[in-house]
């Protein structure tokens, strides 16, 4: 009984079998709550307002923006579903149970890889509207656009159903006392994961965009060096090294912000050690991965003008009146 003196459980009524709660300042537990729930909110909103964006005007119902909408549905459930869960985590208790324990890892799998496969779509995408311009209405319809992304959440849901197999069955496997909610992958699982949710992706994802670039910036080279030798020379000259360094700053915040959010979560894997979401390092690196959510539509949507035109028309409530998703917006 001396160990458990002054010492606070999960649940007292449980003195041998409770986990016990961290200690923690509660300054500093109060400012973790309010910085958490912010970004939680954050993630939702922006992504909602690419949802009805994408969704209301008929304007943006194309192909591209297909795959964005399906990448803020993935994201937007990550700041509604899995960020909410994740905050209760900070006392270092969970009290809602073993089946939401359960739900909460197959969503947060399911969730993460969707995101990631919705980006390797657009990445695609963008390769073939950059690289073969005179093929992409043929080749990227919205019939194989609707069909890809119905593939990339199946293939999700299968993929991490095969994954979490033995969770569903026994969800208190790894959990050391009551009061837990813990997944261990082990280093076989976990090597697969990694090749298939991050090395393959990311692969893909480099090279493509790699591939853009080049391409992009031996256009605007060949379109500056065919107007120079009739005229404007110098002005074109600007404007096409204005176009080469958009380029490179587009394609450095799409994979860098990507490594940022997706390698600390991967890295005890490249390590060898089993994927624990119950200590501290852990809860950072799963909190690391879904920021990743809440810069996706910054990345992805606020680059391109029509979004902050939408955002207007939404924010002013302009939305709702007659014919407003005949709006003009490109």
């Amino acid at each position: 009984m001396e160990t458990l003196e002054g010492a606070e459980l999960c649940f007292p009524q449980l003195l041998n079998t409770s986990c016990r709660k961290p200690l923690q300042h509660r300054a500093e537990t109060i400012f973790l709550y309010i910085l958490l729930s912010c970004i939680s909110l954050l993630t939702v909103a922006l992504n909602l307002l690419v949802i009805i964006s994408i969704s209301h005007f008929r304007q943006l119902h194309t192909s591209t923006n297909l795959l964005l909408l399906s990448l803020a549905v993935s994201d937007f459930l990550v700041g509604l579903l899995l960020m909410p869960v994740q905050i209760f985590r900070i006392g270092g208790c969970w009290f809602l149970g073993s089946v939401i324990c359960g739900l909460r890892h197959h969503a947060s799998f399911i969730l993460t890889s969707a995101s990631v496969g919705n980006m390797v779509l657009i990445s695609v995408d963008r390769y073939v509207a950059i690289c073969e311009p005179l093929c992409y209405p043929t080749k990227v319809t919205h019939r194989r656009v609707k069909i890809s992304v119905c593939l990339c959440w199946a293939c999700s849901v299968l993929y991490n159903g095969v994954i979490l197999n033995v969770f569903p069955k026994h969800p208190d496997t790894y959990n050391s006392c009551y009061g837990e909610c813990v997944v261990v992958i082990d280093f076989i699982t976990g090597a697969v994961d990694v090749m298939l949710t991050f090395i393959g992706p990311i692969t893909v994802i480099i090279v493509l965009y790699v591939k853009v670039f080049v391409v992009a910036v031996s256009q605007a080279r060949a379109m500056r060096s065919h107007i120079a030798a009739v005229t404007l020379q110098g002005s074109v000259s600007v404007t096409a090294k204005k176009s080469e360094r958009k380029a490179a700053r587009t394609l450095g915040v799409v994979v860098v912000v990507f490594l940022i959010c997706f390698c600390p979560y991967f890295y005890p894997a490249f390590l060898g050690e089993d994927t624990s979401a119950s200590n501290t390092l852990s809860a950072f690196l799963v909190w690391l991965l879904y920021c990743n959510s809440c810069l996706n539509p910054v990345i992805y949507a606020f680059f391109y003008p029509w979004f902050r035109k939408s955002v207007k028309l939404i924010v002013t409530l302009q939305i709702l009146q007659p014919d407003s998703r005949h709006a003009h917006m490109l």
